[in-house]
Parts: structure tokens; sequence; C-alpha cells
């Protein structure tokens, strides 16, 4: 019986419970993701796993959720991105990397399980 490959979600987040949760909701809602605990640990798992979607925080230490996604669309063209943040100043940031020319999405914390995963539909149908 073939089963279907299940879309790829890599999750970085600097704090392990909140990229370990978003990962168990993702997986129980037919996801394949993998949680990563910072943005240069993204990169390198992207090189190898090619994710469908990243969704990433915006504020981390040492490569912030926008520069990940730069770095993880270079590496992986088709890789969709959904950012999220508690801080209010992070919408401006990836608007500001809209302007350069990065499609990004922008999700506000805290983030409702049915809101995450009807803008991961919605940015895997675009």
């Amino acid at each position: 019986m073939y089963l279907p490959e299940r879309p790829r979600i890599l999750v970085a987040d600097d704090e392990r419970i909140i990229a370990d949760c978003l990962a168990m909701i993702l997986d129980q809602n037919g996801y394949e993701s993998v949680p990563v605990y910072g943005g240069r640990l993204a990169v390198e798992r992207a090189r190898h796993w090619r994710p469908d979607l990243l969704l990433s925080d915006v504020s981390m230490p040492e490569l912030d959720g926008i520069q990940t996604a730069i770095e993880i669309c270079a590496i992986v063209p088709d890789c969709r991105v959904l950012l999220f943040s508690g801080d209010p100043g992070s919408k401006i940031l990836v608007r500001a990397a809209g302007k350069n020319g990065h499609r990004f999405e922008f999700l506000p914390k805290p983030i409702a399980p049915i809101d995450l995963l009807r803008r991961i539909r919605h940015l895997r149908a675009a």
C-alpha cells in the first residue's frame, strides 16, 4: 500500500518547550515535524532534511528567525516560511524583509493551534 509523504515542517525556537509542543501539534495533525532549538541548528538540519515549511520564532540568539529563514530559503527555494513572535516589533522586521524580496508570513504569539493549522494549510495551498 502506498502511503503519501507527509509535509515536512521544521520548527525552530530557542525555547525547547515551545518547539517541542508545536512539533507535537503538527505531528498529531498529519505533518512530519522536527523541532530544533535555534536558528543555526535549523539551517544545518534544513541542508539534509529539506523541509516544505519552516515555522520559526523571530527572536532567537545567535541567528534570528528572519536570517534563519533567508538562509534556509537559499538552500531549499520552495520552502515556505511562517514566522512567529511575542514581540510586537517583530512584525515590522518581517515586513522589512518583505520589502527586500523575502516572502514570509507572520503569526503573533500566543499561537492558538487552530490558527496555526489554518495558516499552514493556507500557505501550503498558495
